[in-house]
């Protein structure tokens, strides 16, 4: 399982994984060491960390920011019971979104000083697929034909006071009209527009991680189609 907390991924991966020594800055051994909030610098990986360590530590970098920190791992022997813990400690808001596409270019949206991708909660029993269609349509005032999903990403974030997990399904979609685009104001959205490659790669400079895993998912997709 990846999820992002304050943008910064984070893996749980089992102990007879592939991953290397030389693959992390730092090694801690959770079930001899105390973990250190100062050793949390580049990539860490925390082997046998028990599930309170996790769940600590999870919770105090929802709350604060770890500047030096770009991604951790929590190697553990039962990974599944984990996650199962992980995700039991977190309320889950389910969301859904997408990546339009159109001649080569990607629609994205500029809120909050970042590019993003539209996306949104969905209502009470609303299946992903039909909310994931609504918050685009929403957001950019378009009308979009869905296609196959990209990915779900999870992320973590503190609302009124507790602890929420976001589960966001992604799909592709594609234009059916877009003539009235437009950015959906009520929700901060300053700006809607389709990024050639180029633009999109120094957008991506300025959005969140989980949306780099979104495009890099889908353009790993277009190319398995191809070949």
């Amino acid at each position: 399982m990846k999820f992002f907390i304050n943008d910064i991924p984070v893996n749980i991966i089992k102990a007879d994984s592939s991953k290397k020594p030389d693959d992390f800055d730092v090694i801690i051994d959770g079930g001899h060491e105390r973990i250190q909030h100062k050793k949390l610098v580049g990539k860490v990986i925390i082997h046998d960390a028990s599930e309170d360590q996790i769940d600590r530590l999870l919770k105090l970098m929802t709350s604060k920011k770890f500047k030096n920190l770009n991604e951790i791992s929590f190697e553990v022997v039962n990974r599944r019971a984990v996650v199962v813990y992980v995700k039991s400690k977190f309320k889950t808001v389910k969301a859904a979104g997408g990546l339009v596409v159109k001649d080569n270019k990607y629609l994205m949206i500029y809120r909050r000083k970042k590019w993003d991708l539209p996306k949104g909660k969905l209502d009470n029993k609303e299946k992903s697929k039909i909310g994931a269609v609504r918050e685009v349509e929403e957001e950019c005032n378009i009308k979009v034909e869905l296609g196959p999903k990209i990915y779900t990403t999870w992320h973590t974030y503190i609302s009124n006071g507790k602890y929420t997990l976001k589960r966001t399904k992604w799909y592709v979609m594609y234009p059916l009209d877009d003539s009235k685009m437009k950015p959906q104001i009520e929700e901060n959205i300053e700006e809607v527009r389709y990024l050639n490659e180029k633009e999109l790669k120094i957008a991506l400079f300025n959005s969140y991680r989980t949306i780099e895993q979104v495009v890099m998912r889908y353009k790993k997709m277009a190319e398995v189609k191809k070949s």
